[in-house]
């Protein structure tokens, strides 16, 4: 089964987040629609194949979540910049797990 539609998506979202380095407003909303974004890509392949992508959707899912809320919950903004790297590397991880799982299920 081939999944290059996902993929391309996931390849999209990566360049679009990969150049945020500095927490603001509009990185913050770019990071949280990319997360969303993932989220969906990653549910629709999971559905497509459960024992392939359902330890992505449980796992890196679940990672990505933590670390939106712990930018939400920083009390400073030198901890808010620090969350907002981590949240963002988070995203670029899960992506680049999930491109990886798709190229090796060909």
């Amino acid at each position: 089964m081939g999944y290059a539609k996902e993929r391309g998506k996931l390849e999209k979202l990566l360049t679009r987040i990969v150049g945020l380095t500095t927490y603001d407003e509009k990185s913050l909303a770019n990071l949280v629609d990319s997360h969303e974004k993932y989220s969906h890509t990653v549910r629709i392949l999971k559905n497509k194949e459960p024992d392939t992508f359902g330890d992505l959707y449980k796992n890196e899912l679940q990672e990505v979540k933590e670390s939106r809320k712990a930018v939400k919950e920083s009390d400073s903004d030198e901890t808010r910049q620090h969350n907002f790297i981590a949240y963002k590397d988070s995203i670029v991880k899960a992506i680049e797990k999930t491109i990886k799982t798709t190229l090796e299920t060909l």
